[in-house]
């Protein structure tokens, strides 16, 4: 069964700050790798490029201060003596918040995403300005963490930018400046970074059901709960069924870069292409073992499947909410490719668990919540492994086609 003591113990060792392509992602993976090798089995570390960068300047000025920034990763470069240029507040993207973008620096509202950059560019911005952090929080007890401008957007077009606080967000909105200068000096090149993989042998090898979790981490952060959770409960399913023999195959992915959009998964779905075709599941954990939370199963696949878990878990005693949906995680390449998948987590309300940030700590989880969603995931393992005639259909229902194209902008099309 699940180990406990020894779950927690790999959760404590993994509990550092793991920036997908850094030294620290990589001394992860070789935790991970060394874990399993003391089971004499075999661990493949499986490297991939990803964008790395040497930041030389970054800052933001108006005619009364300068404000504190970091460069996004990957942006465009700006003159050695910046880039002056009118102000906005781009608060809402209407048709006239993009009208007003042209020629100016645009500070927005949270996140950067797809769709707000590809406003910006339509309304012709020439550089922008993000920001984080809550309002309630002492400005010292706040991450200026830095932010990557992803290959998908840079195709778009590549813009300069940089990344405050949001208590400088609001200085910079009250002080209303007519001009800002940013500048931005990096140099890019391409470093590696790493998915562990290990798979167990069963008695139908044509047949293969996937697991997987990624084990690094954002910046400022331990990633304890996002997702060394997911990370350790996939070694003690490893260890469960290396000593109970499966009927089908079973491979283990422990995914690096996914916070770094899914790069690990990726990489291993496009570059293990004579195993597509045998993977009939995928099995996602992501974000467990809050005190306070809930557990859920999204499934990206059929709708039967979210029926089973739903009788399994009544049948079982155990408290999930089940839903057909997709879920932001290593799971959608395996979807994309038509692949019936299904991601755990067990979250943490408001307030009662932290990702992404300086507060991802043990504090507020312990080893019995983390055991109890990973002997649900064994149980329905288990039966989905072991199974006479597998149960769920090798499909992809339209409706969530749909979500996993969109979802993932096409960069599953590169072949």
């Amino acid at each position: 069964m699940i180990n406990e003591k020894r779950q927690w113990q790999l959760l404590e060792k993994i509990g550092f700050s793991r920036v997908g392509g850094s030294k620290e992602e990589k001394k992860a993976a070789l935790i991970l790798k060394e874990t399993i090798e003391k089971t004499n089995n075999e661990a493949l570390i499986e490297e991939f490029e990803v964008d790395w960068q040497k930041i030389k300047a970054a800052s933001l000025k108006t005619a009364k201060r300068e404000y504190q920034v970091t460069a996004y990763y990957q942006c465009e470069n700006t003159d050695e003596e910046g880039l002056t240029a009118p102000f906005y507040y781009f608060s809402t993207d209407s048709a006239v918040g993009i009208k007003k973008c042209e020629g100016k620096i645009v500070l927005i509202n949270g996140y950067l995403r797809m769709k707000t950059y590809e406003k910006l560019l339509e309304g012709k911005a020439v550089g922008f300005i993000t920001f984080s952090g809550e309002l309630k929080d002492a400005k010292e007890d706040t991450d200026l963490e830095s932010r990557e401008l992803r290959s998908p957007q840079r195709e778009k077009g590549n813009l300069p930018g940089v990344h405050m606080t949001v208590h400088d967000a609001m200085e910079l909105v009250l002080e209303n400046p007519q001009e800002v200068t940013l500048n931005v000096q990096q140099d890019t090149f391409k470093i590696n970074s790493q998915n562990v993989v290990a798979q167990i042998k069963g008695e139908n090898n044509n047949e293969i059901v996937v697991f997987t979790a990624h084990y690094d981490s954002v910046q400022f952060s331990s990633g304890v709960y996002d997702n060394g959770a997911g990370s350790v409960i996939l070694m003690e399913l490893y260890h469960y069924f290396l000593a109970n023999k499966p009927k089908r195959t079973i491979r283990f992915v422990w995914c690096g870069s996914e916070e770094r959009g899914l790069l690990g998964s990726i990489h291993h779905v496009k570059n293990n292409k004579d195993l597509i075709e045998n993977i009939i599941l995928n099995i996602n954990v992501d974000v467990a073992g809050p005190v306070l939370g809930s557990d859920v199963a999204v499934v990206t696949g059929p709708e039967s499947l979210v029926h089973y878990i739903d009788y399994l878990a009544k049948e079982k005693g155990f408290e999930i909410k089940v839903k057909q949906d997709i879920y932001s995680s290593d799971n959608m390449p395996f979807a994309y490719k038509g692949i019936p998948t299904v991601s755990f987590a067990r979250f943490g309300g408001s307030g009662q668990a932290y990702i992404h940030d300086r507060y991802d700590q043990l504090f507020f989880m312990d080893s019995k919540n983390l055991k109890r969603t990973a002997e649900f995931v064994r149980i329905f393992a288990e039966r989905m492994i072991n199974s006479y005639v597998f149960p769920v259909p090798r499909e992809m229902p339209e409706n969530m086609v749909e979500k996993v194209t969109e979802y993932l902008n096409d960069k599953m099309t590169e072949e």
